[in-house]
């Protein structure tokens, strides 16, 4: 059973930091790429960045580029997700999604002063 679980979510000022986590378990890790998709409220969910499965090659959503890093350790089964000068619309629920749309049940992110 796939199982994704993540961390790191909280309450952040506009120009803070957090790192979300995501530890997998249930399948091989290091064969799929993996990505980060978002979902802020009373909006649908939104993809955010994707990693291909050995680190080498990744993606990003345009208003994220520069500000967010998604990377992974195979060797811990986890994904990260850096995200600096973060924003008011940064402010959603993040979830790690697998290549077979399974995802965890996410990190609450919110950006305010």
């Amino acid at each position: 059973e796939v199982q994704l679980v993540e961390s790191g979510g909280g309450w952040v000022q506009p120009g803070g930091s957090l790192r979300l986590s995501c530890a997998a378990s249930g399948f091989t890790f290091s064969r799929y790429a993996m990505s980060w998709v978002r979902q802020a409220p009373g909006k649908g969910l939104e993809w955010v960045s994707t990693i291909s499965s050995g680190g080498a090659s990744t993606s990003y959503k345009d208003s994220v580029k520069g500000r967010f890093t998604i990377s992974r350790d195979n060797a811990k089964n986890t994904l990260y997700l850096q995200m600096n000068s973060l924003k008011p619309e940064d402010t959603a629920v993040y979830y790690c999604k697998t290549a077979f749309d399974e995802r965890g049940q996410g990190a609450q992110v919110t950006v305010s002063s």
